[in-house]
């Protein structure tokens, strides 16, 4: 009897089997920590259990202290990101349709690049003092160069056969930006978008580290010099947690977007 024909199709793993695959690693860590913290394996004053890490955020939101923070830092963040992926998007524009712009503004550009976040933060804050335009500018810097970059390497990465048939058409220079140059750099403009994402969340830590009176960074800084680690874990945690959320935020609006898009799924 002939065997039956293999369609080649792979089944698609349902959401629950992802989500248990993917728990595997992080129970056993988890367990595994707890396990030597109540043993005495390691030290709990460095290496908080993570019982006592729940307890500690469960009192910090109860309180209301974690969400007073909490709100402080995505505002800045909010701000900061808006600034600097704003200004990225249009010089990237702007260099990256313009030959002259690029070779005018470029070089200043990549060479700021290049300077680390702790380097100029001091500089901010002699600047601008302790006050919100210091941390906003900070995490604006950030933000900038990823999505600067992406922008631009999308739009010189645009295939020339469609300006060739634009010119055919007959396509002003505005239409042609608007209908073939933005929608062929769309994929690398939302990679910018993801990595300023995450650029500014770092940029976000760095300034609430170096000078603030509130913010998850400094609820955390605070909690260091009394030695609330559990509190250290907590910032540490919610930092990762929101960092997470936006990205995958940003991966569901990608999908939306770019729906027309075939990729190689693994």
């Amino acid at each position: 009897m002939a065997k039956p024909i293999e369609s080649g199709v792979r089944r698609e793993p349902n959401r629950a089997t992802i989500v248990a695959l993917g728990s595997i690693l992080p129970v056993l860590l988890l367990g595994g920590w707890q396990l030597a913290g109540d043993m005495g394996w390691i030290s709990t004053l460095l290496f908080p259990t993570p019982l006592t890490i729940a307890e500690t955020f469960v009192r910090l939101v109860s309180g209301g202290e974690l969400w007073m923070h909490l709100r402080i830092s995505f505002v800045r963040a909010a701000l900061g990101f808006a600034l600097g992926a704003g200004l990225g998007l249009f010089f990237g524009l702007l260099v990256g349709l313009f030959r002259r712009a690029e070779r005018s503004l470029d070089p200043s550009i990549q060479m700021i690049r290049m300077i680390p976040h702790l380097a100029v933060a001091p500089l901010f804050v002699l600047w601008f003092g302790i006050g919100e335009e210091s941390k906003v500018l900070l995490i604006a810097k950030g933000a900038f160069f990823p999505l600067y970059i992406n922008t631009f390497l999308g739009i010189r990465g645009a295939d020339n056969k469609l300006f060739e048939v634009a010119r055919v058409l007959g396509f002003s220079r505005a239409k042609q930006v608007m209908r073939l140059v933005i929608p062929s750099a769309l994929p690398n403009i939302l990679l910018g978008v993801r990595l300023s994402l995450g650029v500014a969340w770092l940029g976000l830590v760095v300034a609430e580290l170096i000078a603030s009176t509130s913010g998850i960074g400094y609820m955390m800084s605070d909690a260091r010099q009394f030695n609330k680690t559990p509190v250290v874990f907590v910032g540490i945690i919610l930092f990762a947690l929101v960092g997470v959320l936006v990205d995958v935020f940003v991966r569901l609006l990608e999908r939306r977007l770019l729906h027309w898009r075939e990729g190689y799924k693994g």
